[in-house]
């Protein structure tokens, strides 16, 4: 054959291999398009209630007893198979999602797995976050269950006999826990009796779990009102309200003197590792506790700088402690009478915004948007809070502000920035379009990790003043407030899980660097106690969405717009930190090279 030939056959031979090429790329797209399909698939039944809040309502009649060895050796096989599934996909030949979809979907799988081996089931709920709470909420009909048709009612009765089948596994479980050494801070458990006691009533009607039987749809015959409304109250009395004493009473009689006099989780068998893998999980990260602790030392240092040039501007004679103690105490600070007017102030902080968020973003979500007091039942121990919307637009993202005494809400505390974290554009924006995408396997679009998700939102604080916010000096200081809040963490966090600190000295260094009532200082150390790493994620992700930023800003000079930036951060959902940067990088590449 001649050179021609040759060089014709050699054409003829890449093309088909270009063909088969794009053929196995289609082929792959589909077929790990299906894993993640039959995975979510699986992953709803598992987990019913997660199913009931991204708005798929087939399984709003279960709760699994997920503190059986039996559920978790039922997860450890699913992941397994589902991590040997996609790790037999090329991942070269994938497209750009796909790419992204499978780094995220193994990341998450094998840290699942490595959860799966620590002992933490032995604490099955504590003050901050737990079943017994959730199921207040769910079941008052102020949360994510629906309560619109005979069939939900009757759903919500489902729920309830498997919350008191799993009242007795989590009381086993507690028990094998103490005879280990793995137990909750007294502290913990002195708060984590009230709750459990609020529940308990002797009179139905008088029972938050009533409250969907007061508010009845109209479209329900009277038969129907009859006999749901005898069933409800035989569930309340019959059930919960023995579920909850049951609770109780092992709390106070058995639990309590059981319970550990230090705040750190170093205390308890492998208390380490615990902390170490919490870390990981929360920052998704490689960080070092003591890495992340040295972070924390320069931020609360930084901030401090910050604010002590905001209390100079106002002109105020005193150190910076003297200044936290007047935005504490001074009555002008404390304006309100009513709930009503706490409300509506946040409602004015997004009308002034408005008119600058079109600057800073083109996408924006669907879901419509809502600002409500947090439900009395939980208030108490509750902080300001987002609430998702379902993806249909039928639920509204909801933005919840607990209001105990309206006359000492005060305005310093931060309200901007804690609109801008909470409602917009942090979490709704950012969840709502996560959602609401159409891109996305499910298991992206319902997504969560702290380190990118409480990130961001962080991130979105530092916007106010782009936001045509942050013009009175002492929302600015909130807002210092609220940053600083974040970097203590770090200290206080790393400090209690590794360094032996106690409750009482993490309160008090709290106390002297920020804005903040003792009652205050005492639930967030002990919402740390009850959730070790948490409080990390917050801080580490919005110095890296910054670092980005920056990085990027340098990078593309006049070609950066900072509109294309917020919407490639937010279009792919939440992601590890490191992944995130690998798919900014490469969006800052194709900017670049203006593709």
């Amino acid at each position: 054959m001649n050179k021609l030939g040759l060089l014709c056959a050699a054409l003829v031979l890449s093309l088909a291999g270009c063909k088969n090429k794009s053929s196995e790329t289609v082929n792959d797209s589909k077929e790990i398009a299906s894993l993640f399909d039959s995975y979510w698939e699986k992953n709803s039944k598992l987990f019913p209630l997660d199913a009931t809040s991204q708005g798929d309502n087939r399984y709003n009649d279960q709760l699994p007893n997920d503190g059986t060895r039996a559920f978790r050796d039922t997860l450890k096989n699913f992941y397994q198979d589902y991590l040997n599934k996609v790790e037999k996909f090329d991942r070269e030949v994938l497209n750009d999602n796909d790419k992204l979809s499978y780094d995220v979907f193994k990341y998450d799988l094998q840290m699942k797995l490595k959860g799966l081996e620590l002992n933490t089931w032995m604490i099955p709920a504590q003050q901050f976050f737990s079943l017994p709470l959730t199921m207040g909420q769910l079941g008052s009909g102020s949360g994510n269950q629906p309560f619109k048709t005979l069939k939900d009612y009757e759903n919500w009765l489902g729920r309830v006999k498997g919350f008191a089948v799993w009242t007795d596994t989590a009381i086993s479980n507690f028990r094998q826990g103490m005879a280990a050494g793995m137990v909750l801070p007294k502290p913990l458990v002195e708060k984590m009796i009230p709750q459990m006691d609020a529940m308990i009533v002797t009179d139905a009607q008088k029972s938050l779990f009533y409250d969907p039987i007061k508010n009845l749809p109209k479209d329900i015959s009277a038969s129907d009102k009859a006999k749901i409304t005898a069933l409800y109250q035989q569930a309340i009395l019959k059930e919960l309200v023995p579920s909850y004493q049951k609770l109780s009473t092992f709390l106070k009689n058995e639990y309590l003197s059981k319970s550990r006099s230090s705040s750190g989780i170093s205390s308890v068998p492998a208390g380490k590792e615990i902390y170490d893998y919490n870390v990981k999980y929360w920052t998704t990260t490689n960080k070092t506790p003591e890495e992340i602790y040295q972070t924390g030392l320069s931020e609360v240092k930084r901030i401090r700088t910050e604010m002590d040039s905001v209390k100079n501007k106002v002109g105020f004679k005193g150190d910076l402690n003297a200044f936290f103690t007047y935005l504490k105490t001074d009555p002008k600070f404390t304006p309100y009478k009513t709930p009503k007017e706490v409300i509506a102030a946040f409602n004015a902080i997004y009308d002034k915004m408005k008119p600058q968020l079109q600057k800073l973003y083109h996408k924006v979500p669907k879901t419509p948007f809502e600002v409500r007091q947090t439900e009395a039942f939980r208030a108490a121990s509750a902080s300001a809070e987002y609430n998702p919307g379902s993806p249909d637009g039928s639920r509204p993202g909801i933005f919840y502000i607990p209001i105990l005494d309206a006359t000492k809400f005060n305005i310093t505390s931060g309200m901007e920035s804690l609109f801008l974290h909470e409602a917009i554009p942090g979490h709704h924006y950012q969840i709502s379009l996560q959602q609401e995408s159409k891109d996305m396997p499910k298991f992206r679009r319902f997504a969560w990790y702290g380190a990118m998700g409480e990130g961001y939102a962080l991130y979105s604080e530092s916007l106010g003043k782009e936001l045509g916010l942050y013009t009175d000096p002492y929302q600015y200081m909130g807002a210092l407030g609220d940053e600083m809040h974040r970097a203590i963490r770090l200290v206080v966090d790393v400090a209690i899980h590794t360094k032996n600190m106690s409750r009482e000295a993490a309160i008090k260094y709290m106390m002297s660097n920020e804005a903040i009532s003792e009652e205050a200082a005492t639930a967030e150390v002990e919402r740390y106690m009850a959730l070790p790493g948490q409080a990390l994620s917050y801080k580490i992700g919005a110095l890296k969405i910054r670092e980005l930023r920056a990085k990027y800003e340098k990078q593309l000079g006049a070609k950066f717009m900072i509109v294309d930036f917020h919407d490639e951060i937010l279009k792919d959902g939440v992601m590890p930190l490191d992944v995130l940067e690998q798919k900014m990088d490469a969006w800052a590449k194709r900017i670049n090279e203006g593709k």
